[in-house]
Parts: C-alpha cells; sequence; structure tokens
C-alpha cells in the first residue's frame, strides 16, 4: 500500500542550530523520501534572507550560478531526531538534525 504524502522538513546544524536552518518539501512513504524529481528548498541564512536551492536527484544542492554543495538527505532515515550529512566542499561538511516534519499547508496553532 502506498501511503506517501507531501512534507516539508525542518533541519538545524548539529554545531549551531541557530545558523542557516534548512527547510526542503519532498514526498515521504514512512521514513524514507521517495520523490523521484528534483526537490525544492531554502536555508535561512540571517533573520530576513534565504538562500532558495534545488535538491539534485543525486544528493547536489544547487543554488544555481555554478555553485553547489552535497546531501545524503535522500538516503537518510526521515524522522524527528535523523541525523544527515552537508558536504559544503571536498573538506567541509555539517551534520543535520531533523526537528520537524510538517503536512504542506499545515499552520501551526500559536
Amino acid at each position: 500500500m502506498n501511503d506517501s504524502s507531501d512534507r516539508r522538513i525542518l533541519a538545524l546544524w548539529r554545531d549551531d542550530p541557530r545558523e542557516a536552518p534548512m527547510t526542503i518539501d519532498a514526498r515521504i512513504e514512512e521514513t524514507r523520501i521517495v520523490s523521484t524529481w528534483d526537490l525544492f528548498g531554502a536555508f535561512a541564512l540571517d533573520s530576513d534572507s534565504a538562500r532558495p536551492f534545488i535538491l539534485r536527484r543525486d544528493g547536489g544542492i544547487d543554488f544555481g550560478r555554478g555553485e553547489s554543495w552535497r546531501t545524503n538527505l535522500r538516503e537518510a532515515t526521515v524522522k524527528v531526531g535523523s541525523e544527515f550529512v552537508i558536504w559544503f566542499n571536498e573538506r567541509d561538511s555539517g551534520l543535520y538534525r531533523i526537528v520537524k516534519i510538517a503536512a504542506l499547508g499545515a499552520k501551526d496553532d500559536k
């Protein structure tokens, strides 16, 4: 049975959760990303600016203009508390932790 749904994933950098939070929209089935297409997301670099990207099928994070990072998010277990890696270049990487998964269009009551 196919029980997939479109979700928004929020992940925080473990070294400094206030810096560069990442959001990405994906179709998830159980605890796996099942989207076979490119995905859209963004890093919040400052309180007022976002850096949008496309997550390619091969794990590339494409910012356009020839700049890209890599991640293993497509292969990771997708649930709150799970971790995945983002490689900023050949030597530097960061460990991100999933802190929230929400249905697209859902709003928190505040």
